[in-house]
């Protein structure tokens, strides 16, 4: 019952606040998505009996400020580090976190390692052939840092795993990257996604549609009241039905257009961002779908 009432209050929360108290000793940052700058991913601070436990660590210094700042008003130390995957907006502030925190632990699957060599590596050469920009410039430098991203501890299979002290179950799935982690800390009732769950489009770029749809099965199967995802506003569990439904309906649509209106017209009563900049990222989205390109991440 108790996890009940907290998932109804959540309905009620002001989701355009930077940072919010999901539940007791539950901290959502939340990430930025907007037109013209590269995105900051959600990040989750979780209360754990020997301190802190940061799930994602943005992109930009800003972001991670408030990571930081927020260590800091509590008095408690960041002792363990969790990325979702390996994306510059999930992993960009650890090395920051680590410099301020030399003690910490970063948990993450290792398919950092082909993206630097592959995705990562074709993205940094892209960037180094445009004209020069201070943005730019600071993608690069993050990708050439890579071994300050890297986990300390690497996850290769789905289990019960103790951080900071508390217990959580932690699923590895490939289906958005090669190594996509969820975090579910059952006393509360929160499960982290990641990038498994995104608003107000799924970022399709490195996924494998088939495999997300199925691993959105299995979280759907997990008894959470509320899921965090990796862009976006926290979902009941209701409203991760009509996400996860409308993700079903876009891999089986026809028409181009019909698809972008269905998709938007679905997830409008579960984002705050403009109906015109979420069909504009699904135009996108919805040719890439249609496209061979998605085939070679599915193995």
């Amino acid at each position: 019952m108790k996890r009940a009432i907290l998932a109804s209050a959540l309905l009620l929360a002001p989701w355009a606040f930077a940072q919010q108290e999901v539940v007791p000793g539950v901290r959502l940052i939340r990430g930025t998505f907007t037109p013209g700058s590269q995105p900051d991913g959600n990040s989750v601070v979780i209360d754990a009996p020997s301190g802190l436990v940061v799930v994602d660590s943005g992109r930009h210094a800003s972001h991670t400020q408030k990571i930081l700042d927020l260590a800091k008003s509590s008095g408690r130390p960041i002792v363990a580090v969790v990325n979702t995957h390996w994306h510059l907006d999930h992993i960009g502030g650890n090395a920051a976190i680590r410099a301020a925190y030399p003690d910490v632990r970063v948990y993450a699957s290792n398919a950092l390692d082909d993206a630097l060599t592959g995705f990562l590596a074709t993205y940094r050469k892209q960037l180094a052939e445009q004209p020069p920009s201070a943005a730019y410039e600071a993608e690069m430098k993050l990708i050439d840092s890579g071994k300050a991203l890297a986990p300390d501890v690497v996850i290769t299979k789905s289990a019960s795993q103790s951080l900071g002290g508390k217990t959580f179950r932690v699923g590895l799935e490939r289906s958005v990257t090669q190594g996509d982690i969820w975090l579910f800390d059952e006393a509360s009732g929160v499960l982290i996604a990641g990038d498994l769950v995104t608003l107000p489009a799924p970022f399709l770029d490195t996924a494998c549609p088939a495999q997300w749809s199925a691993t959105l099965d299995k979280l759907a199967a997990l008894d959470f009241d509320v899921l965090i995802p990796g862009h976006g506003a926290p979902l009941t569990k209701r409203q991760f039905a009509v996400y996860r439904n409308a993700f079903n309906a876009l891999l089986h649509c026809d028409a181009k257009e019909a698809c972008i209106s269905a998709w938007t017209k679905s997830v409008a009563p579960l984002t705050n961002d403009d109906a015109k900049f979420t069909a504009g990222l699904m135009g996108y989205y919805v040719d890439l779908l249609r496209s061979d390109r998605l085939a070679a991440n599915c193995h």
